[in-house]
């Protein structure tokens, strides 16, 4: 199946039933009176996460949603049918945004959850909702109120815990397909990855976390190079970002540390948020290199490009450095978690506390005599 990550569409709620304007002609009830009904409600339109689909390509091709209009009243007190709703399934990671004016109306994170993006219009009143003592024959009736019509965006953000950044060929598919479940394809050209690629990463029967996988990004993406910056957006909900630099570079003239400083400016041009992640230095292909040159190729790259965060060498291909590599994240995610939890229940005990906490003095406390 075709990976599409993001789709516009209109979406078109139904409008609500006119009221019937009614009086009752039963035999032996002269003045029977009104009896017109309500109009039914105009149907509603739901995005609902389902973490089964993977992709927006459902979207791309059927671009206009609409559902049904209510039915009007009828006398004899008969209200109108209310239209059925529209319930439309979406990739877990999906945003919705109205592409008029930009507003974020939905922000699919969890299996399940369901959110309203289109409301139906209410039916109108019949007849019999305006009589009164001094009103006795009303023929007044109310209109349907439109439902609501929107153009949206959909925009697919996968959801993973680590995000694979590097240049084309860097190694990133390899790593991928050596620590987890993903078997991306693997060619020895640039731009072999064409669409993001998730893997389950098993650190033991019960520990797990996910990664993610993007087409490489090259100097001078923002202004539309190779793939440019669209799928970066992937990379916006990971906790942890990988930068995977090739050591060992086919071509004698291409120097790694002049790709990974490319690399990080167009970073900072797409989200500056995105390097303010944590991130970690992954370098890959030391197999290809003489064991006794290893170190000072190291210690000199990390020298150049000034970087001071933690340090991964690795080979993807025959797995050396992988397994350390695979734990130290587990341990971060879970260290993360952790800390995150702590603080929420430090939140909570403060609210609790002041909640708890009352003045004396507060007049409103105060038993009176």
């Amino acid at each position: 199946m075709k990976f599409i990550d993001e789709a516009k569409i209109e979406v078109i709620a139904g409008d609500g039933g006119n009221g019937c304007a009614s009086f009752c002609r039963e035999k032996f009830r002269p003045f029977g009176g009104p009896d017109g009904g309500d109009g039914g409600k105009g149907g509603s339109i739901f995005a609902v996460a389902d973490r089964n689909i993977n992709t927006l390509v459902d979207f791309r091709f059927s671009k206009m949603h609409k559902a049904r209009n209510g039915e009007p009243g009828r006398g004899a007190d008969c209200y109108g049918k209310g239209a059925d709703d529209i319930h439309m399934r979406m990739p877990v990671g999906t945003l919705i945004v109205d592409n008029l004016n930009g507003e974020i109306l939905a922000d699919l994170t969890e299996h399940g959850q369901v959110e309203l993006i289109a409301k139906g219009g209410e039916g109108g009143w019949g007849n019999i909702h305006f009589k009164s003592s001094t009103n006795r024959a009303p023929r007044q009736k109310g209109e349907g109120k439109e439902g609501e019509r929107r153009e949206l965006r959909l925009e697919l953000k996968v959801l993973a815990d680590v995000g694979l950044l590097g240049m084309p060929n860097a190694g990133k598919s390899t790593f991928i397909s050596a620590v987890s479940n993903a078997r991306p394809k693997i060619a020895d050209y640039p731009f072999t990855t064409l669409h993001p690629n998730l893997g389950v990463v098993r650190v033991s029967h019960e520990k797990s976390f996910v990664i993610a996988d993007i087409p490489g990004l090259i100097e001078g993406a923002s202004e539309g190079a190779g793939l440019g910056h669209q799928f970066l957006r992937h990379l916006q909900r990971t906790g942890l970002l990988l930068h995977i630099v090739d050591l060992a570079p086919f071509e004698s003239d291409v120097d790694p540390v002049k790709e990974a400083k490319a690399l990080v400016k167009e970073l900072k041009k797409y989200d500056e948020s995105l390097v303010d992640k944590p991130r970690w230095l992954v370098l890959n292909k030391l197999d290809m290199v003489p064991d006794e040159d290893r170190a000072k190729l190291v210690k000199d790259f990390i020298k150049r490009f000034g970087w001071k965060g933690p340090v991964f060498e690795i080979s993807a291909l025959n797995h050396n450095g992988c397994p350390e590599l695979v734990n130290a994240i587990y341990q971060h995610l879970e260290e993360k978690k952790r800390s995150e939890h702590r603080a929420e229940e430090t939140q909570m005990t403060e609210e609790a506390r002041g909640i708890s906490s009352i003045d004396p003095d507060d007049p409103r406390f105060k038993i009176l005599d």
